[in-house]
């Protein structure tokens, strides 16, 4: 028998501890491959599943563009005009659902408005996602999810809020429940930039940079309290107003009444009174025979020309014959005017031989020079053509003189006013913030500083002796001027003495001017048995009552010194 040494046993052993380390690495290997083979199908699900809820889309709408954020708008003063809010809303994975008629029943205890059938057709299927119920409060979120209803969940959306309901809702505009802009600023901004930004991702999941606007929000709130004055005040069934930077065409207000609630946006359909489509916005997409204000416009045309003089004397004792028609005044004084004089009293005869002096045609020429045959360049996307007529008959130059036979926007001729006041300068309006220097650029020089003096004499002339008076008793002290117009509308084909539509047309101050402003009420009626309907009551009233307020709040000291007067009066006068 043989017999084992030392040496052989521990070779022996030496193999079984080789075999058995070998076997051991192996195991090992075979573990850590597995593990990661099922790390693997583990990873590669989660990936296509976040792939596939980032990539779906809830009724044709991708869910980066449904989380999609809006600027938040800002007035000048860094006051909020509308932000976003985040929201949840309730969406449902039909095929998931595993018992419709529980989740129908459990969903009604919380959302009792959804119908019933509706909810039910809505939850059968084999759709990956559907609405439900969109915008709800973080409480309704919190009860549906302890209902514990598979196949239901949230996902977060913009909402859009503006603090100050209201009062700029004809600035804003609205957005739908998409949270895309439908009218206003806020479909200009879809238009122009945010649709571009959310295209390419920028606005999804992040908040875009605030947008300044040009508006004040001191200066809105007045001009919208005394425009809901005027409703009650002069029982009239609208009223609106604009006011713009003679500078730089900065719109710091713009206003119109009825209005709607952007907050709700559906408010802006609502019939008025009883009467339907009564809510849209007069400033930019109404167009009027705005009356009496045209004679600034005439008279700029007619002083600029060179043809007429401020110093020159018109004949206004008869009315001015067109056939078998007579043009009258109003008030007439029926004696030789001045220049001055046919402004101060408004007389029609003379405002017509004033544009005869210029020529109808050199008249209607000038209307183009200004703009009042095109829409107006501006943000908001609410416009209307204006009806001038491309050539003018004698009597039609006649009527147009002083705003009779052609319909031109409010903001047509606030933009008109601004640039006769600040030297001869038309200046683009903006919803926008824009320096000085940036709107010396746009400026397109209509009419001389010299005319622009004698215009600004003219409509400060106004309000201390004539129409303007009593705009001038609540604006005393801030050498506001203006040119009020009453138009008669026309009902059926033709002239209605009893519905008038009152404007007043103003700037201030005038010794340095600054803001020029365009005020209307339509249908004004008597405040009380000793006052009249005409421009000079209301709206003249109501631009007196806005400066009064808002000249402090941008700056603009009172002064009483009737020396600035005296320095306004033309070197031709003196």
């Amino acid at each position: 028998m043989a017999l084992l040494t030392y040496d052989d046993v521990s070779i022996s052993l030496d193999g079984g501890r080789k075999k058995r380390g070998n076997l051991t690495r192996a195991r090992i290997r075979w573990v850590i491959a597995a593990l990661l083979l099922v790390f693997g199908i583990v990873a590669g699900r989660l990936i296509q599943l976040g792939a596939t809820i980032s990539d779906s889309a809830i009724e044709g709408v991708a869910r980066d563009v449904i989380t999609a954020t809006r600027p938040t708008l800002l007035d000048r003063n860094g006051l909020e005009m509308a932000v976003d809010i985040r929201v949840p809303s309730l969406f449902a994975e039909p095929r998931r659902i595993v018992d419709v008629e529980e989740a129908v029943a459990k969903l009604r205890t919380v959302l009792p408005e959804l119908d019933e059938d509706w909810l039910r057709k809505r939850l059968t299927g084999d759709k990956g996602f559907v609405w439900v119920k969109r915008e709800l409060t973080p409480a309704v979120r919190e009860k549906i999810f302890q209902l514990g209803i598979p196949g239901l969940d949230f996902v977060t959306e913009s909402k859009r809020f503006y603090p100050s309901g209201q009062e700029a809702s004809h600035i804003l505009g609205a957005v739908n429940i998409d949270n895309q802009g439908t009218m206003g600023i806020e479909k200009h901004m879809d238009d122009e930039d945010l649709a571009l930004l959310q295209s390419v991702g920028l606005a999804r999941g992040n908040a875009l940079k605030p947008m300044e606007l040009a508006i004040d929000l001191r200066v809105q709130h007045v001009m919208y309290e005394q425009l809901v004055d005027s409703l009650t005040r002069y029982k009239a069934i609208a009223a609106a107003g604009v006011m713009m930077d003679v500078r730089t065409g900065e719109v710091l207000a713009l206003a119109s009444l009825p209005d709607f609630d952007p907050n709700d946006p559906s408010t802006l359909f609502q019939d008025y009174n009883g009467v339907k489509n009564q809510r849209f916005n007069r400033i930019t997409s109404g167009i009027y025979e705005l009356g009496s204000t045209f004679k600034t416009v005439t008279m700029a045309g007619a002083l600029d020309s060179g043809r007429v003089k401020i110093s020159d004397q018109f004949d206004a004792r008869f009315g001015v014959r067109f056939g078998r028609f007579t043009i009258d005044d109003f008030h007439g004084k029926h004696r030789v005017l001045s220049v001055p004089e046919i402004y101060k009293y408004s007389s029609n005869i003379g405002t017509i031989k004033v544009m005869q002096q210029l020529g109808k045609d050199d008249f209607r020429a000038f209307l183009t020079r200004i703009g009042f045959d095109k829409t107006v360049p501006f943000e908001l996307p609410e416009m209307r053509q204006p009806k001038v007529p491309a050539k003018f008959s004698e009597i039609v130059a006649a009527t147009s003189s002083f705003g009779h036979g052609l319909s031109i926007s409010p903001l047509h001729m606030v933009r008109a006013v601004a640039a006769f006041v600040n030297d001869g300068n038309m200046v683009p309006p903006t919803l926008y913030k824009r320096s000085a220097e940036e709107a010396q650029k746009l400026y397109d020089p209509v009419i001389s500083p010299q005319t622009s003096e004698q215009i600004r004499y003219l409509m400060r002339l106004n309000a201390l002796e004539g129409s303007g008076t009593r705009m001038n008793k609540y604006a005393n002290g801030y050498r506001a001027g203006g040119k009020t117009g009453t138009a008669e509308k026309v009902v059926g084909k033709t002239y209605s003495a009893n519905k008038t539509l009152a404007v007043f047309a103003s700037a201030f101050p005038l010794d340095n001017p600054r803001y020029a402003m365009v005020i209307l009420v339509d249908e004004p009626q008597n405040e009380n048995p000793q006052s009249g309907h005409t421009a000079g009551w209301n709206a003249g009233e109501i631009t007196g009552r806005i400066v009064q307020r808002v000249a402090p709040m941008l700056g603009i000291s009172p002064d009483f010194s009737e020396m600035l007067d005296t320095e306004l009066v033309p070197a031709a006068l003196r």
